[in-house]
């Protein structure tokens, strides 16, 4: 069993993976606040890594959003609206030496390349040589695979394989399509993403209209990249995937004529830890292409 953790923007999970037959047990999920200090940020992380019963000497994956230092450990946040209290800290640092558990080792890697990978192996993407995954929730999230591993250049291949550094319209990409850019579109401070989207089903038009003019753009932004990097299948995770009836038919307007199977997660919370997993089990060569 393979001892994870995923930290995101609003949760931080940890859980024990059993890669031979892809099954997660003893997860555990508790909020994070992104916006805390560096000390309420990783204590949270680690009270919440303190559960799983992990045997001394183990190394843990860990998915983690960017910008970060994967090699290092290093966290890279500066300006992106969360986690800013954490820019320089060595987080890996921090989990070996403040985990009961005693690690041996941390193996980070970005949390749209687990949810990718995890459905690579084991979900969506199963049986695709070349694969993308995006996840939406608080921003954008991209990760391009070739036979499982991640590339962050070549054809099609967004700067850094991160399709939030693309820009829409002169702007960047996530001015249009995160939870920030659709709260401030729709124009109500108390209507949340999950909000707007029930609105739209009951016939708001306002509502349905913002939702289509987000995921048009990113549709419109990401169908390029996926027609050169020759993808076969496009996996969309995140909280806001639970209304891909709204937002799948703006997002395909917006990829055109792009040749490209659009599937939703098949594998839910799972795809990031059993992803992170993978990264971390024995014998893994590290490192991107």
């Amino acid at each position: 069993m393979i001892p994870v953790l995923e930290i995101g923007g609003t949760h931080v999970t940890t859980a024990l993976v059993d890669l031979r037959g892809t099954c997660v047990v003893g997860r555990t999920r508790r909020p994070l606040d992104a916006q805390g200090s560096a000390a309420q940020v990783l204590g949270a992380v680690l009270r919440c890594a303190a559960s799983p019963p992990v045997p001394p000497g183990s190394t843990w994956g860990v998915a983690v959003p960017g910008p970060f230092d994967y090699d290092k450990g290093v966290a890279l946040f500066e300006g992106v609206g969360k986690f800013d209290s954490l820019y320089g800290v060595d987080v890996r640092a921090a989990l070996l030496d403040g985990l009961r558990q005693g690690p041996a080792e941390a193996v980070f890697l970005n949390d749209a390349h687990a949810f990718a990978l995890g459905e690579w192996i084991a979900g969506a993407a199963r049986g695709h040589r070349r694969a993308a995954g995006i996840t939406l929730g608080t921003g954008v999230g991209s990760a391009f695979l070739a036979d499982g591993h991640a590339c962050h250049e070549g054809p099609g291949v967004p700067p850094e394989g991160r399709i939030d550094l693309v820009r829409l319209d002169g702007r960047p990409l996530e001015d249009t399509v995160s939870r920030r850019a659709i709260r401030a579109a729709y124009g109500d401070p108390q209507a949340d993403v999950h909000d707007v989207a029930a609105r739209a089903r009951a016939g708001d038009q306002r509502a349905r209209q913002v939702l289509d003019d987000a995921f048009a753009g990113l549709g419109g932004v990401l169908g390029p990249c996926l027609a050169g990097f020759g993808a076969t299948v496009l996996v969309v995770g995140g909280s806001m995937a639970a209304s891909f009836d709204l937002i799948g038919p703006p997002l395909a307007a917006g990829l055109g004529d792009v040749r490209i199977e659009v599937r939703t997660s098949s594998l839910a919370e799972d795809a990031a830890l059993i992803g992170a997993a993978h990264a971390a089990r024995p014998g893994m060569k590290r490192g991107t292409r």
